[in-house]
């Protein structure tokens, strides 16, 4: 009979050996910081399984099977579950919360709670902390940054801080903000109400399978490297260069989108998979 412990702990090896991290595992800032960015650098962003209209399984020995050993990335909840594992594997104290997304709407109220984030606690320091690594964007966090109003924050580049929002509920209303070229850019609004394992699977369900999802209707793909960011989107790839220029083009055919996938995400994709996307 295999010890849990053994369990957990054959995990955390194998998870830190996906990431390409292997510094002293101490549950400081530190550490929060570099797993965060390594994770976000080596396990892709995608949607395939949504693609296909199926729901994810988010049980803990699926996620390890699928993006640790299984050649595969996967979307906010798979990502951000098995994150938050390996940092309570070490020492950290973690809640998922849940956000309403605003990119394309001034009406926060306007979007259900379909992305999740965590609140970090570290051993001896009074601050918590939002991380977050499966907003799958270019302007995503790239490490934790304190539950502050104000401060601005930069990890690999990028800029954020956190704001309160107005709003007609009991629970103080934050929102995190991207700094762009343009000014700052609320990505989501969340509160600390705590967002269980059951609403995880409710939502992800949702995001999975309704017909609105955008995530059933095309493929997406995003990787963050030491050198920019990569984007797939329907047959779109963007990339975008650490000096800050983008290229773009559109990929031929099914084929050529598995191959970028393979060559640059990381990623294979399951066999049989129309990669094209939807007909409208």
């Amino acid at each position: 009979m295999t010890d849990q412990h053994d369990t957990a702990d054959s995990d955390l090896d194998a998870y830190l050996a996906r990431i390409g991290w292997d510094g002293p595992r101490r549950p400081d800032l530190e550490t929060l910081r570099s797993v965060h960015l390594a994770h976000l650098r080596a396990i892709p962003f995608e949607n395939l399984d949504a693609f296909q209209r199926i729901a994810p399984s988010l049980d803990p020995a699926d996620l390890t099977a699928k993006l640790v050993h299984g050649r595969r990335g996967g979307y906010c909840f798979e990502q951000n579950l098995l994150f938050a594992r390996a940092l309570r594997s070490l020492g950290f104290e973690v809640a998922t919360l849940g956000a309403r997304v605003t990119v394309g709407t001034d009406i926060v109220e306007s979007r259900p709670r379909t992305h999740m984030l965590l609140h970090v606690l570290v051993p001896g320091d009074p601050r918590p902390y939002i991380a977050d690594v499966g907003f799958g964007s270019v302007t995503g966090l790239a490490g934790p940054v304190p539950l502050l109003a104000g401060p601005e924050s930069e990890d690999a580049g990028r800029r954020h801080r956190l704001v309160h929002l107005p709003h007609a509920g009991p629970l103080e209303l934050w929102g995190l903000q991207a700094g762009t070229e343009s000014g700052w850019a609320t990505q989501y609004a969340f509160s600390l109400d705590p967002f269980e394992h059951a609403d995880a699977e409710v939502s992800n369900w949702y995001v999975a399978t309704h017909p609105r999802s955008p995530f059933t209707h095309r493929p997406y793909a995003q990787r963050t490297t030491p050198d920019g960011h990569l984007a797939l989107d329907a047959r779109r790839l963007v990339e975008t260069h650490a000096d800050g220029t983008v290229t773009e083009r559109d990929l031929a055919d099914a084929a050529e989108i598995r191959r970028v996938l393979d060559d640059r995400f990381g990623i294979t994709a399951p066999d049989g998979l129309d990669l094209l996307p939807a007909t409208p």
